[in-house]
């Protein structure tokens, strides 16, 4: 996947500065709805909270199961859709990317919602919120901010920080809207590059966002570490 990744990285550095003509709407207010959505619901997507119970249920009563189970799912989604998005030439890339991108918004921030309720955290706690966003860039990204002094603390620290500071909120927005901007429109680029039949860019998509919301994942998981509920 690592030579697969940087070629993405690449040319989504190339592609993502023609989003904002291509979907104008996929600015850091899009992620703010997206987490929205993600926390309590929509359509038949129920509540994270309802979510997470239910896979404790199901993993009677072991977390660890639990969240599992619901990293399972959550690839699942995110490969569904990236495979969906990922069929087509670049006629059709108007529609697909910025679709990609907020599925992919929705999937992720939903994943990581439900992972910090099962963990204990409160889902309407602005901190706790920050924290799903920082899980979202991943563990390489959250170290480089953190370094550059863009953001002071990993996840765990951000959610049980003593006071919530919107600014950081308003840096993590900015950071996963471009982060996922740059990432599918890479995806779609080296595709659009290298398939030479139809059915390659849907198995391409379905592989990137699968595993790529594996690592998100993965990293919420460790990072959220348990806490007593209030």
């Amino acid at each position: 996947m690592g030579a697969k990744s940087n070629i993405t990285s690449a040319a989504g550095k190339y592609v993502a500065p023609r989003l904002p003509a291509l979907a104008p709407e996929l600015n850091a207010t899009f992620v703010r709805e997206a987490l929205h959505r993600a926390i309590h619901g929509i359509g038949p997507l129920p509540s994270a909270a309802a979510t997470a119970d239910k896979a404790l249920r199901a993993a009677e009563g072991r977390q660890k199961r639990a969240i599992k189970a619901v990293i399972d799912d959550h690839i699942r989604y995110a490969g569904a859709q990236g495979m969906l998005t990922s069929v087509g030439g670049a006629f059709t890339a108007m529609v697909t990317i910025p679709t990609n991108i907020t599925g992919l918004a929705l999937i992720q921030a939903r994943m990581v919602a439900v992972i910090a309720h099962l963990r204990g955290y409160d889902l309407e706690d602005p901190r706790v919120r920050n924290a799903v966003l920082a899980c979202m860039l991943g563990e390489d990204k959250v170290e480089a901010l953190v370094k550059a002094r863009k953001i002071p603390a990993p996840p765990m620290a951000i959610a049980t920080a003593p006071v919530h500071d919107p600014e950081i909120e308003r840096v993590l927005c900015a950071e996963v809207t471009s982060e996922l901007v740059t990432k599918v429109a890479g995806k779609h680029a080296a595709i659009a590059v290298a398939r030479k039949v139809p059915v390659v860019g849907g198995i391409v998509g379905m592989s990137v966002d699968g595993f790529a919301t594996y690592q998100i994942g993965r990293y919420a998981g460790g990072e959220l570490r348990p806490r007593a509920r209030r």
